[in-house]
């Protein structure tokens, strides 16, 4: 725990985890102040905006922060003919949210290179990674302009993987998190364990802290996986519910009313799986059997689930939680940063 303290340059071992998309300065920065890690999503972001969000955090707070970028996995579609078919089989949310069916974009993400770039030259304390290895050039780079690297597994060949390749710490997820299943070896359908069997077999088989994730909503959960072996903890649902997180209120009203049992595996909103509440839209896409791959398909329903955002319309959002999202109660992020800290056990 204090390795890891002192890697990361924090005073307390608990990372806020990365929302692509609903990440917000004022969260991250709020859990970085509390002395943990704030994490902010850069998933989607393109060059200028990445070192606009990394300036603002700088602003925010002098203490450490991370941010997190999905790498490719070689699998993602580029605009193509199928486009259309797949946004005409959306068509019904677009209308719900008064947009017209849209048409084909140049790109649907930024490049890898173009993110790195904005990263190398903002410098930001942690980067954090998903979907993949960073290549040695990353790693090489990383270290040269003083940015601890942290990489993410779902599996414990995933974990060792990264050990290798020489991240600085690995976050073990378990299947109980919300949000995407970030696995790269193998299938997501086919890498889902649980917190409780991941975290100890992680911490046997790498030589690097081990940052516990999944299903972590409390203090008795943290008390769990440190007792696990885990030299931290990272937690997304508990502070996704809060007041200064970027999401709304019919997200935050579901994370409290939505039982463990009711959370889905889907790759409905965005082509890939990812787990969540299973609101109207979910549903509907899984019902009609037309999901196009990933990205195509987060763009896609990006682009109606944005202005459902904006009106409020929960059954139209990607309502994602983990299976602990029963277990939230804070409404603040200091409260749960508080909540949380309790179950840290007191080095002796």
């Amino acid at each position: 725990m204090s390795d890891l303290r002192a890697l990361f340059g924090i005073e307390h071992p608990i990372v806020l985890g990365p929302f692509g998309g609903l990440s917000s300065v004022a969260l991250t920065a709020a859990v970085s102040e509390a002395g943990g890690l704030g994490g902010f999503g850069l998933y989607g972001f393109d060059g200028d905006r990445i070192r606009s969000t990394i300036a603002a955090l700088r602003e925010k707070t002098a203490r450490p922060f991370a941010v997190n970028i999905w790498l490719p996995t070689g699998d993602e579609v580029e605009p193509n003919a199928q486009h259309t078919v797949f946004a005409q089989a959306l068509q019904p949310f677009y209308e719900a949210v008064g947009l017209d069916v849209p048409g084909r974009p140049e790109s649907y993400l930024p490049s890898l290179d173009e993110q790195l770039d904005a990263i190398w030259e903002s410098a930001p304390p942690v980067l954090s990674v998903v979907f993949g290895v960073p290549s040695g050039e990353v790693i090489d780079e990383a270290r040269r302009r003083g940015i601890r690297v942290v990489g993410t597994a779902t599996t414990v060949a995933e974990a060792v993987a990264l050990a290798d390749a020489g991240v600085d710490a690995v976050v073990a997820t378990g299947l109980e998190a919300g949000g995407h299943r970030v696995s790269f070896l193998r299938p997501a359908e086919d890498s889902l364990i649980g917190t409780l069997a991941l975290v100890p077999q992680v911490v046997d088989a790498v030589d690097v802290p081990v940052i516990a994730a999944g299903g972590i909503a409390d203090r008795r959960g943290v008390a769990a996986a440190f007792a696990l072996g885990a030299s931290a903890v990272q937690v997304g649902t508990a502070f996704l519910a809060t007041a200064e997180s970027a999401t709304t209120d019919a997200h935050r009203d579901a994370i409290r009313s939505t039982a463990a049992d009711k959370t889905v595996l889907t790759r409905a909103m965005s082509g890939r799986l990812a787990r969540g509440a299973r609101n109207r839209a979910v549903r509907a896409i899984e019902a009609s059997g037309t999901i196009a791959p990933f990205p195509m398909q987060n763009w896609l329903t990006g682009r109606f689930r944005a202005v459902a955002n904006e009106q409020g319309l929960g059954e139209l959002q990607s309502l994602w939680m983990g299976q602990g999202a029963p277990l939230v109660r804070a409404r603040t992020a200091s409260d749960a940063f508080a909540e949380l800290l309790a179950g840290v056990p007191q080095e002796k």
